[in-house]
């Protein structure tokens, strides 16, 4: 839950007295360029409201701006997002000192970030000569008094070597940092407009920008320094992730999708891939898809484009897809399994958004066996086509060309990892071993109670598996341990299998190779034993 005060989720951390909690789905994270806001840094948001308020609202430029709205509109709960810029300058704050000035800059870059700032001596005393406060506060628009952020600082010290130095002191700020050299006088009083105020500002310079259309490279940003995409790896965590188009005409490149499906494979998650613009109509969608070069079970795509209202232009437009596909899964998940989300009712776009082409069922069965699922504006009886991945004609296995099952197997491995993250601090103990393992299958065997698992009895369902052949004393001596774990979403005894492996610092999930010729009911045990084991524990070893 949310504290009240701090605003900060508070929850109980699972540990070996702890069911596994089953992991929150339908969650959002969105890259792209945004009007205002901090760069490169995930923000969690629950509405398009705090979106507007925090990033700016709709924006022309902005085709993240436009999927955030319909996200939320088709039935979004919960969105990560991620401002990414591409040569945006922030804006500066001149603050006088009868010499050469103080210089502040924001932080968020961008032609919408207002900021100003006041400086007094309350509280300084006479001989302090190098001691001001100093209050920065964000506006919601230039000239008014509708403050969003403030932030006070005292005794800050233009004196080298003092504790309140300003330039250590503005390191801690969420809006400004000292800009150049700190002068050697303080800055002045600032003056009040009027007589009726009892405190005067500087605004800040016209001199923000917001820099130029986003390329892939923007994007996909850098790994070192936790840039565009890199970025995510700070943020809690989602299952879904949209990249929108570059602009409203550029389609997102095939290595940021490349990426992007690599950040989603190491988060348990989803991209949400938009059709390229080109693909007109569903007759050119078919015949593109059949030299499509991005195949990837981690991946879906949802055709057509939607048409929504505008608010900004004032008529109807094509937009791209992930945004309202996000909200349709997302309003999904809340009624029903991540296993079985889309096996009943067909997705229906809420009134707000139509689809852009129309599309006949013969077109809509042909897409999908290419693996793209389809919108629908009116609620069938029953869907023609379960929904599926882009890892049809991929590499992956073929189980995972099917969402449901896909989504199942990543939502298992999120909450196994995460709800068995106490088992660090008691790597090195066989009973601990066998309370984690114990803890797995209760929470297998509660899906599989659910109807999330295929087979006649639990052992062609699902196995847990923690014991030393996994954990060698090579293992537990480098603070690892290993569980493995199987399940069969679709066909009885066809388990796919993973390596979860714990250590102090991170943990990690590996697929495991399985002999499927070898996993009738009768020989399940001695697969479990021959074929997984004696290659699991070389496997365990190399990490």
């Amino acid at each position: 839950m949310a504290d009240a005060v701090t605003g900060f989720d508070i929850s109980e951390q699972n540990g070996p007295g702890h069911a596994i909690a089953r992991v929150t789905t339908g969650i959002t994270a969105f890259v792209g360029r945004a009007l205002k806001g901090p760069v490169d840094t995930p923000v969690v948001i629950h509405s398009f409201a705090e979106y507007v308020r925090l990033f700016g609202g709709l924006w022309q430029p902005s085709t993240l701006s436009y999927a955030l709205e319909q996200y939320f509109d088709n039935g979004g709960r919960k969105a990560i997002v991620v401002r990414v810029a591409n040569g945006a300058r922030p804006p500066t704050i001149t603050l006088p000192t009868g010499g050469a000035p103080l210089t502040l800059v924001a932080l968020a870059p961008g032609s919408r970030e207002y900021l100003r700032a006041s400086v007094d001596l309350d509280g300084v005393g006479a001989n302090e000569e190098d001691r001001f406060n100093l209050v920065v506060q964000r506006l919601r628009t230039p000239g008014s008094e509708r403050v969003e952020d403030q932030e006070i600082f005292r005794r800050l010290s233009v004196q080298p070597g003092s504790d309140r130095h300003v330039a250590t002191v503005l390191l801690d700020s969420r809006l400004v940092r000292v800009s150049g050299e700190v002068p050697r006088a303080r800055p002045l009083r600032t003056p009040a407009r009027t007589s009726s105020l009892l405190a005067g500002y500087v605004a800040s310079n016209p001199d923000g920008d917001d820099g130029a259309p986003l390329t892939d490279y923007d994007i996909i940003g850098s790994s070192q320094r936790g840039t565009g995409l890199f970025s995510l790896r700070m943020a809690p965590r989602f299952d879904l992730l949209c990249v929108p188009p570059l602009t409203r005409s550029d389609d997102v490149g095939l290595s940021t999708l490349m990426i992007a499906a690599r950040v989603c494979r190491e988060h348990q998650a989803m991209l949400i891939v938009d059709p390229p613009a080109a693909w007109s109509n569903a007759g050119a969608a078919i015949e593109a898809l059949r030299l499509w070069p991005f195949r990837s079970e981690q991946a879906l795509m949802y055709y057509p484009r939607v048409l929504a209202f505008d608010r900004v232009r004032g008529r109807h437009e094509v937009f791209a897809s992930c945004g309202a596909a996000a909200g349709l899964i997302a309003r999904g998940d809340a009624t029903t399994p991540v296993w079985s989300a889309g096996e009943g009712d067909e997705p229906v776009l809420r009134p707000a958004l139509r689809t852009a082409v129309q599309i006949d069922d013969a077109e809509r069965a042909r897409l999908a066996q290419l693996g793209v699922n389809t919108f629908a504006t009116v609620r069938p009886v029953r869907r023609s086509c379960s929904p599926r991945t882009l890892g049809a004609g991929g590499s992956g296995p073929a189980d995972w060309t099917w969402l449901g099952a896909r989504r199942l197997a990543l939502f298992i491995l999120a909450s196994v990892e995460e709800g068995t993250r106490w088992i660090v601090f008691q790597h090195d103990r066989p009973d601990a071993w066998a309370r984690l393992r114990a803890q797995v299958e209760a929470f297998l065997a509660a899906l599989d109670d659910d109807g999330a698992f295929v087979g006649r009895d639990a052992a062609e369902r699902w196995f847990v598996i923690c014991d030393e052949r996994l954990n060698p004393p090579t293992s537990t001596a480098a603070g690892r341990v290993h569980l493995l774990l199987g399940f069969a979403p679709l066909r009885a005894g066809d388990f796919h299998a993973f390596l979860v492996t714990q250590r102090a610092g991170g943990s990690s999930v590996r697929p495991v190779s399985v002999n499927r010729l070898a996993t009738s009911r009768a020989r399940v045990g001695e697969e479990i034993e021959t074929a997984i084991l004696r290659g699991i524990a070389l496997e365990a070893q190399a990490f």
